[in-house]
């Protein structure tokens, strides 16, 4: 069983931290103290598979002290549990500008004292956690995506060996040999038929719009992503790639604007992604 403690400076994605690898298939607790971290673990042994892979969120509220939690990881360990620690952190200055614009109070706050006193307060505080841990982060001024990339580059390396090959395609002109997936996307709304989208492709943004925006095809790609997420993890045991197609009537417009999507949420759970469209240009 494996556990991977998300750690770090308040203000310095934690949260996020932990939304991304609930993408990733982890089992997700927020602020389990220290001293309950054994009892958790065997909980979770009880299930017998039910959760081999837990996350768990821990900052300065969840340890009284690094004794307790030395304690915690050493139970853990007895288990024959795999515990590897990240942590994340940011300079001063994106902590107290995140904290300015939040407005919510830092956790070792003391009434009228500035913010930056508790952030350098925490900071010492955790610096032993900060010495052990296993992957450390920093997170100034990074977007969600290079976030997603950082800690799939920690903890899931090995996923950057296989490929997910996106292809669009116009079924009037033949299904792709080399698909291994198949999906069909003709139920949705047609731009061809509107004079100002005929001659765009789905790669432009009125065409996209078009496609989306009565929400059936927004709950289309919710289920393709949730088919493909639990059954790419099956396909990597034994193969490097997998071509997914998207097909529409010609090529040029839905199936474009849902392939395009469809690897954007692919990438954003951290598989490498190639996108091809097939007819689009015919």
């Amino acid at each position: 069983m494996e556990f991977l403690i998300i750690t770090g400076l308040s203000g310095a994605g934690k949260t996020r931290a932990a939304d991304i690898c609930e993408d990733l298939g982890y089992y997700c607790v927020d602020n389990l103290p220290a001293a309950l971290l054994g009892r958790f673990a065997a909980l979770c042994l009880a299930t017998r598979g039910r959760y081999e892979r837990v996350a768990l969120v821990m900052d300065v509220r969840s340890v009284n002290s690094f004794e307790e939690l030395d304690a915690a990881l050493a139970e853990l360990a007895s288990l024959d549990c795999q515990v590897r620690i990240l942590y994340l952190e940011a300079d001063v200055p994106t902590l107290l500008r995140r904290y300015k614009e939040s407005r919510r109070p830092h956790p070792l706050g003391k009434r009228g004292e500035p913010i930056r006193q508790a952030v350098e307060r925490e900071a010492a505080f955790l610096a032993p956690l900060r010495d052990r841990a296993d992957f450390i982060i920093r997170t100034d001024a990074a977007p969600l995506n290079q976030l997603r990339a950082k800690i799939c580059e920690c903890i899931q390396p090995e996923k950057q060996g296989f490929t997910v090959n996106i292809l669009s395609f116009g079924y009037k002109r033949g299904l792709p040999p080399e698909a291994d997936l198949v999906f069909d996307v003709r139920c949705l709304p047609n731009p061809f038929y509107e004079p100002d989208l005929q001659d765009l492709t789905g790669l432009d943004a009125p065409v996209a719009d078009y496609v989306f925006r009565n929400g059936n095809a927004q709950a289309l790609l919710t289920k393709l992503t949730e088919l493909l997420a639990l059954t790419l993890p099956l396909y990597e045991s034994d193969r490097r790639e997998l071509t997914v197609a998207v097909g529409c009537t010609g090529g040029h417009h839905r199936s474009v604007a849902m392939a395009q999507a469809l690897a954007q949420a692919l990438e954003e759970r951290c598989y490498a992604v190639n996108v091809t469209h097939r007819d689009m240009e015919s």
